[in-house]
């Protein structure tokens, strides 16, 4: 049995990020930047107005100075002239400044009299010009790898750039296995469950910016297990669930070996999914995950979704950890790392629940973190500062 840090470093060395893909601006957002956009264009390309109102020479303005009104400009609209001495031009914001005016008094400040405009007392001295390139200049950069967030997507449209280079979204089969199991929907016998995991899994997994196919179940015999694995070819990873423990019906491991998977490892020392396995199935990643819902889906957390981030370019590393207060007193924990589901509460302080069994579902829906004991972890008082990892959701 390895730990947990042994187990995620064999992971991440059995994938390596995919190769890229150009994708039209408005198909990009979260998908994960391969190469920097560069920007073709200043941001503004012109100078421009910050403010309605009147674009006068600077060195003019003082209170009382009159203006002769000789034109208009709007955004989208530039006035094609230019401003001379006594001159101004009414403008609105966004709209290019014109020649020979280096500020714009605004409507507030000015007193009208026909084609005259006149400075009242106490104006405004901001000048309210945006400078070309002020907000980026022509060669600015979007740095890679980043996923791609809402802001990022305009950012890239400002500089003009109409597709983007991504990597290329990993592909997982998801095979559940077990007699025991009937799709969401379907009527199960009294002796029967409906399969979960690889729902959640999949929602998990494609909120990281993966392809998630969820093959068909796996029953417990070994010509159903080889007719899905068989399916699962040419995805970039596979992941099974349940039947990689060691009991008369756990057939994963035996029927993937004759099929020429390589081992890397076999149980974790945590708390929930020691049953996990590892390896390649003729030269594809595979994950054989426990059974039990919350073990599955807390191992996805740990584990699945570093090795998308790996695939996508992010670079290897584990989930994000932070720290907090603890909320109540916490007992000694055992020999192996435990992550708690746990949630905060009015102050701010992490609540592990009271039931930790692997199989509730509902106690994981309602957790916001994993509280995260290391092996050995002594009794912790309430106040204490303990380490938790954010459960990550992208929905």
């Amino acid at each position: 049995m390895i730990t947990v840090d042994q187990a995620l470093a064999t992971l991440l060395d059995l994938v390596a990020p995919l190769e890229h893909e150009s994708v039209p601006l408005q198909q990009a957002g979260g998908r994960v930047l391969a190469r920097p956009v560069v920007a073709a264009r200043a941001q503004p390309p012109f100078a421009s107005s910050a403010m309605d109102g009147y674009a006068v020479r600077n060195a003019e303005v003082r209170e009382g100075a009159r203006f002769r009104l000789i034109g208009e400009a709007a955004a989208g609209h530039a006035f094609g002239g230019g401003v001379a001495p006594g001159e101004a031009v009414r403008i609105f914001t966004g709209a290019p400044l014109p020649r020979g005016a280096d500020r714009v008094l605004i409507q507030e400040d000015i007193a009208v009299s026909g084609n005259e405009i006149e400075l009242k007392r106490g104006f405004d001295t901001a000048i309210y010009v945006r400078p070309a390139g002020g907000d980026f200049p022509v060669g600015a950069q979007i740095d890679a790898p980043r996923r791609l967030s809402f802001s990022d997507i305009a950012l890239a449209a400002s500089m003009n750039c109409a597709r983007v280079e991504v990597a290329r979204r990993p592909t997982v089969a998801l095979i559940a296995t077990g007699d025991e199991l009937v799709m969401p929907g379907e009527d199960p016998r009294d002796d029967q469950i409906i399969a979960s995991n690889t729902f959640g899994l999949k929602a998990m997994l494609e909120a990281e910016g993966a392809r998630a196919r969820l093959l068909p179940i796996a029953r417990d015999n070994a010509g159903s297990l080889r007719t899905v694995f068989e399916l699962a070819r040419g995805s970039d990873l596979i992941v099974t669930i349940g039947g990689a423990s060691v009991g008369d019906h756990d057939l994963v491991g035996p029927v993937a070996r004759e099929m020429g998977m390589e081992q890397a490892f076999y149980k974790v020392a945590m708390r929930p999914g020691k049953p996990l396995m590892a390896g390649r199935l003729n030269g594809t990643p595979m994950v054989g995950l426990p059974g039990n819902p919350v073990s599955s889906l807390v191992c996805g957390q740990v584990f699945l979704i570093p090795m998308l981030r790996a695939m996508l370019g992010l670079g290897k590393s584990a989930m994000p950890r932070s720290r907090g207060v603890l909320g109540v007193d916490l007992a000694p924990n055992g020999p192996r790392e435990h992550y708690m589901r746990a949630h905060f509460d009015g102050d701010g302080r992490v609540i592990p629940f009271e039931r930790q069994d692997s199989s509730l579902l509902r106690v994981l829906a309602d957790a916001s973190v994993l509280l995260r004991r290391s092996a050995g972890d002594p009794a912790r008082a309430e106040g204490s500062s303990i380490e938790f990892i954010p459960i990550s959701s992208r929905y």
